[in-house]
């Protein structure tokens, strides 16, 4: 019986003691301890975490990341510490950053004046793009 260990003591002796939940329940022989196995998670796509992390570098917080991907702050917050993620430290600008169509966002570069003396990024978010924009933060 190797294939679901005690996670308390790591032991291989256990027997089934009953169902909880449509999932098989265990109990160890060595320390008897119940636990269960097969937990089924809410998996989410690795698309949405590579986003998160790339909004996380490019400046914005985890509570704005969630409110443009609809994945929780907390989620991001843990992949951040997961990966080591280290956001580079510069207090003279501040990103600010839109939702915008595919017409909306060639209508934003033809206008120079909006692009001018400030780094922007854009990326795919779906349908849409995300354009983000570096300002001075004003004295």
């Amino acid at each position: 019986m190797i294939d679901n260990p005690c996670p308390n003591c790591g032991s291989e002796y256990y027997i089934k003691s009953g169902i909880i939940n449509k999932r098989q329940r265990y109990k160890c022989k060595k320390c008897s301890y119940y636990y269960t196995v097969g937990k089924l998670g809410k998996k989410i796509d690795d698309y949405y975490v590579n986003k998160a992390l790339q909004l996380y570098l490019e400046g914005l917080t985890y509570r704005e990341i969630e409110r443009i991907l609809g994945v929780s702050h907390v989620s991001v917050m843990n992949w951040v510490k997961k990966y080591n993620i280290k956001r580079p430290y510069n207090t003279h600008y501040h990103p600010v950053y839109k939702i915008l169509s595919a017409q909306e966002l060639s209508e934003f570069f033809k206008d120079s004046s909006k692009v001018k003396g400030a780094g922007v990024l854009v990326t795919e978010l779906g349908d849409k793009f995300m354009l983000i924009k570096w300002e001075r933060f004003k004295d």
